[in-house]
């Protein structure tokens, strides 16, 4: 039953679809559709308007119209399909899927490479497979303990050492935060804050305005987690130069 009532509206000319907001909507109202902040459905929306000081355009604010009431029962199940999405098993057998753990090769062996092969540029930091967060379950046992490198997708090839630079020693989860579903990656890392006893975490991201918001989702995914981990977060300008670090 439509009634009237406060909702969040969403100025798409002013949204730059950095997805800050999403994070913020513990309803899980909010998303990421085409690069545009989108509301999933009006009867998930409890118009308080918690995601309006995550968003740095002023693209969000709240009005009174027309709408479904909020309905807790419809919030709850959808919360839940989101865990169930985050935690359903890969079955497809499709190797991108398939965990795998490698053992890099050690200083010593890659300095006694033949000449001809170390000027190939030697042999990869990767320690495992699958990379991307949206395949990597919590339960990975490469995650226990692990020094773990978030890292937005583009840093790869805009660092010019990304391996040597931020790779090495570490375990590495790569994706989007502007396309992806920041929801899932919320509930992905309080999950693995949570019960992989990280030994630390490293937050590689771009200088474009949307890469930011995975500083949101690991803040948010510690918070839900109710546990510490030391985080370092590093950002790249579009030419792959360090132009900010810090501690958390």
């Amino acid at each position: 039953m439509k009634i009237m009532r406060k909702i969040i509206e969403i100025d798409e000319e002013l949204c730059n679809g950095c997805g800050l907001c999403v994070p913020d909507c513990a309803e899980g109202s909010l998303v990421i559709i085409d690069g545009k902040a989108k509301m999933v459905s009006d009867k998930l929306c409890d118009g308080l308007g918690a995601c309006l000081g995550s968003c740095p355009t002023g693209a969000l604010k709240i009005i009174e119209r027309e709408a479904e009431d909020f309905d807790e029962e419809a919030v709850e199940e959808h919360l839940a399909k989101q865990r169930a999405a985050v935690d359903k098993p890969k079955t497809s057998g499709c190797p991108s899927a398939r965990l795998q753990t490698f053992t890099p090769q050690t200083p010593c062996q890659t300095a006694n490479k033949p000449i001809a092969m170390a000027a190939g540029g030697g042999a990869s930091s990767l320690t495992h497979w699958p990379v991307q967060i949206r395949l990597i379950p919590p339960t990975a046992p490469f995650l226990q303990g692990a020094d773990l490198l978030v890292a937005a997708d583009c840093c790869a090839v805009s660092a010019p050492n990304f391996q040597l630079d931020y790779l090495t020693g570490k375990v590495v989860m790569m994706g989007c935060p502007k396309f992806d579903d920041a929801e899932s990656y919320v509930q992905k890392f309080s999950e693995i804050i949570a019960t992989c006893n990280l030994n630390s975490l490293t937050i590689l991201i771009m200088e474009v305005p949307c890469c930011s918001s995975m500083n949101g989702i690991i803040s948010q995914a510690i918070e839900r987690a109710g546990k510490s981990v030391p985080v370092e977060q590093v950002t790249l300008s579009t030419q792959g130069a360090v132009i900010d670090r810090k501690n958390w």
